[in-house]
């Protein structure tokens, strides 16, 4: 009988998923400040900014009022009518406010389609290296990631003919394209992404487009898959340009077919997404201007590190394009990435994460960077691993 009980507290199969490790370098980084450390942080992809003051004054405003309440499912209609506005802003396209569903970040947009386009069992093809929760939460749902390599010779990215021939091999029922791509930073250009959007169509495989980062570009402007197709579903947040990560607050375009099964999924696990969070978020479109000031700021930080590392000798990382990160090449030191991670933040007091968050077959060799904190401190984390590389 006891044997029977035990298992009552087992943990379910699903959810034996691969830890995000970058989590648990900022609780080891919080844990050494604790005691009175100084870290600085490059681990998690975090702005050091605060939201835009349009949307603080706005959250102030609605918490003077008092009560806040539940919304409709998909989200408060002025602020999917607000980003629906935004795509005809940046992006020249007129969006139908009704394909528009806002989300508990883009986690919960991530959900909420692999829930609604894919059956257990299906395969959905993704770039490795590339985020963890893709491949985690598809796992969790009973899918299988499937990693296909990237290179040099690509530009770090997805290609068509790659696509293809992991089609061919087995079918695929999905694709997740990112650009800018964490963690590397790179990304596509327009005929790239939509030569990769028309293959993938063309075999029936589903597209998710991963524009998360859009808004931090300095290779050249973002392109939305949205203008290139209405099939693709589209996800993005509040969280990196609009310095609103703890907001948790995000979107999703997605086809009018989909529509109602994602509305249903919604109402079921998250009922709608916090009504202060969405109310900020509207108010973010009117801080625009402050929110380039600070998208400056990491361009100035870019170059800080672009500059500053091949000094100090990590003269081997990925094309910085866009985004807020930069993926070194550490194999001159060390094959281990999760070791030399623990070491430079209790050696040297900066945290990054460790590429085998990334990336399971050749992240050993790779540390991510983040550089959205102050360029100060960009100039200190230079200082710190130069001086720690030479003990």
């Amino acid at each position: 009988m006891l044997d029977a009980a035990k298992h009552l507290l087992m943990p379910s199969k699903r959810s034996d998923v691969p830890a995000f490790i970058v989590m648990d370098v900022m609780a080891q980084a919080a844990a050494i400040e604790a005691k009175g450390g100084r870290v600085i942080h490059m681990e998690v992809g975090q702005p050091f900014h605060a939201a835009p003051a349009t949307a603080l004054a706005a959250a102030k405003a609605a918490l003077d009022v008092g009560r806040v309440g539940y919304t409709e499912a998909l989200g408060i209609p002025s602020l999917r009518a607000r980003i629906a506005r935004h795509y005809q802003d940046v992006y020249n396209l007129t969006l139908d406010p009704a394909r528009v569903v806002v989300t508990t970040g883009s986690s919960g947009g991530f959900i909420l389609a692999f829930l609604a386009m894919f059956e257990p069992g299906d395969r959905v093809a993704l770039a490795n290296p590339g985020y963890p929760p893709y491949r985690h939460i598809l796992s969790a749902l009973g899918c299988e990631p499937v990693l296909i390599k990237t290179s040099i010779e690509t530009r770090w990215a997805l290609t068509g003919e790659a696509l293809i021939a992991a089609h061919r091999e087995k079918p695929l029922k999905g694709v997740i394209v990112a650009s800018p791509a964490n963690p590397t930073g790179t990304m596509m250009d327009a005929d790239h992404l939509a030569k990769l959007v028309g293959v993938a169509e063309a075999e029936g495989i589903r597209v998710i487009s991963d524009e998360i980062y859009h808004g931090l570009d300095y290779a050249f402007a973002a392109n939305t898959a949205a203008k290139i197709s209405d099939r693709a579903v589209i996800i993005n947040s509040f969280s990196k340009y609009f310095c609103m990560t703890g907001w948790r607050v995000g979107w999703m375009v997605v086809p009018p077919s989909m529509l109602r099964a994602v509305e249903r999924l919604q109402q079921n696990l998250a009922i709608s997404v916090p009504a202060l969070s969405q109310i900020a978020a509207e108010a973010a479109f009117d801080g625009r201007a402050e929110m380039e000031e600070v998208k400056h700021g990491y361009e100035e930080n870019r170059r800080i590190l672009t500059a500053g590392f091949p000094k100090i000798g990590l003269d081997k990382f990925l094309p910085v394009d866009g985004g807020f990160y930069l993926y070194a090449d550490v194999s001159r030191f060390s094959n281990d990435s999760l070791d030399f991670a623990k070491r430079l933040l209790n050696e040297a007091g900066v945290a990054a994460t460790p590429g085998i968050d990334f990336d399971p077959v050749n992240g050993h060799n790779f540390l991510r960077f983040c550089y959205a904190g102050s360029a100060q401190e960009m100039h200190k984390a230079v200082q710190r691993i130069g001086d720690w590389l030479k003990r």
